[in-house]
């Protein structure tokens, strides 16, 4: 079982052996999907059959026990997708536009002062959306204790949830030896990972609690689901902990997800100043250079939004997904498959086919239009990187609503072009990809710089009014 870079290696098997791959480790059945069909017909079709997850201990270990992605198929995980679900569905995300553009012209700015830090002002733009509609909090600073306790919650679901990754996936009895034994550097791990989903589970739930006590007007998802259990008096231990879990969780599945897009595009327009040439010329003519974009240009903005499929096709954020697992026994094109198997599919194989898409490793936004329109008969990352069947993944719409407006907003204002040594001589680049659950391209140093005065004075005119908005 390769556990460095996994998908490369299932993609070569599937090459040589076909889109059904079979591994027997330590007693666990796995099976790798390796081509779009095998994962339409296995995990969409049969659904029913294979939206379990298997409850390996680092779950719990790594902090990931409160997130729905991680939860097992049944009661437990319906009543949290459902509570998710009504607060993240296609309607309930348009709630969050006004809020998602207020953050994206932060973010314009936060990024005109410090474009070296593009990760972190990323994430801190991500951040300060999720705590106003979550807890009616607002997140600004860099400094800013939340960021933190949602940047150190996120370490350990994103290095701890690889399969196969730890030996105590296979060896359960691994976790109960004492962190302070000699050698037991995964131990300490655990316990710093647990704490760190503690504390973001809990200590702004506490926040949003403590408003509530005191009869402050706050309006949030966290406060409204506690209202109305008071309301309809439901509260209990059980109830809170789904509220909290709802909560938490929207960090946990959407934040680094969003981060490692974003850091797509930024290295896709660098490395090639043809497509940020292409998509400044359809913002200047159709948003023009006295404004921002908003979300009612989005189907005017053809080329953006097919840089933002080529971003998702080009790096995948997961690019095994989140393996599902079977909840009885089955039989899939003559091979039996049993219960318990975990099901892996590689959705980084599928988006770098070079039958589907030509060249699959050179960033090309064009393979998804045709006579000046998105191609519907191209296949469309977006149907693969939200996961499969009934585990798709409930944020989805929130997701691309945040992609979307910090893209467009960025592209419209920045140039972004490849770093610069001190003696202003270009700095060579190497593509390359992380390992772990979620992947981030490996080198995103680049130019950040507004594209003219006139941009400039955009950003910070806009930037005044949107931190007002965030701040009521």
């Amino acid at each position: 079982m390769p556990r460095s870079r996994p998908w490369i290696a299932y993609r070569d098997l599937s090459h040589a052996l076909g889109d059904i791959i079979h591994l027997h480790v330590l007693g666990q059945h796995i099976v790798v999907l390796g081509s779009a069909q095998a994962i339409y017909d296995y995990l969409e079709k049969r659904s029913a059959n294979t939206s379990d997850r298997v409850q390996s201990p680092m779950v719990e270990l790594s902090g990931a026990s409160l997130n729905i992605a991680f939860m097992p198929y049944g009661q437990w995980w319906r009543r949290h997708r459902r509570s998710f679900w009504q607060y993240f569905h296609r309607e309930a995300a348009e709630g969050y536009k006004t809020t998602q553009q207020s953050a994206a012209h932060i973010f314009l700015q936060e990024l005109c002062e410090r474009p070296s830090d593009l990760r972190e002002v990323i994430r801190l733009n991500f951040t300060a959306v999720i705590m106003k509609i979550g807890y009616d909090i607002a997140v600004q600073s860099k400094d800013d204790a939340y960021l933190k306790i949602a940047k150190d919650a996120l370490e350990g679901p994103v290095e701890g949830m690889v399969p196969g990754r730890f030996l105590v996936d296979f060896l359960p009895f691994l976790r109960h030896i004492p962190p302070w034994f000699p050698f037991a550097a995964s131990q300490r791990l655990w316990v710093k990972w647990q704490a760190a989903g503690d504390r973001l589970k809990n200590t702004p739930f506490k926040e949003v609690k403590a408003k509530l006590a005191s009869g402050e007007t706050t309006q949030s998802i966290v406060a409204n689901s506690l209202e109305r259990l008071s309301k309809m008096g439901m509260s209990s231990p059980e109830e809170e902990e789904i509220v909290k879990n709802v909560g938490a969780m929207a960090f946990e599945a959407g934040t680094d997800t969003v981060l490692s897009t974003m850091l797509s595009v930024f290295s896709g327009m660098s490395l090639h100043p043809e497509v940020l040439a292409k998509a400044h010329a359809e913002l200047d003519e159709v948003v023009g250079p006295h404004r921002l974009p908003d979300f009612s240009d989005k189907d005017s903005l053809v080329y953006v939004n097919a840089v933002i499929k080529e971003a998702m096709r080009w790096h995948l954020v997961l690019p095994l997904g989140v393996p599902h697992a079977t909840v009885a026994d089955d039989e899939f094109r003559g091979y039996f498959i049993p219960a318990g198997t975990m099901v892996i599919p590689n959705t980084w194989a599928c988006m770098h086919d070079p039958e589907v898409y030509e060249d699959p490793d050179v960033f090309r936004p064009e393979r998804f239009i045709r006579n000046g329109k998105l191609d519907r008969t191209v296949q469309d990352p977006m149907a693969f990187i939200f996961g499969y069947g009934r585990r798709i993944c409930p944020g989805r719409y929130f997701a691309e609503a945040a992609v979307f407006i910090t893209v467009a907003c960025a592209l419209h204002v920045f140039d972004i072009t490849v770093p610069l040594g001190e003696d202003g001589v270009p700095i060579e680049v190497k593509q390359g990809h992380t390992d772990g659950l979620i992947s981030y391209p490996e080198d995103v140093r680049c130019t950040i710089k507004p594209r003219s005065a006139t941009a400039e004075a955009l950003i910070r005119s806009h930037a005044t009014a949107a931190r007002q908005a965030l701040n009521g």
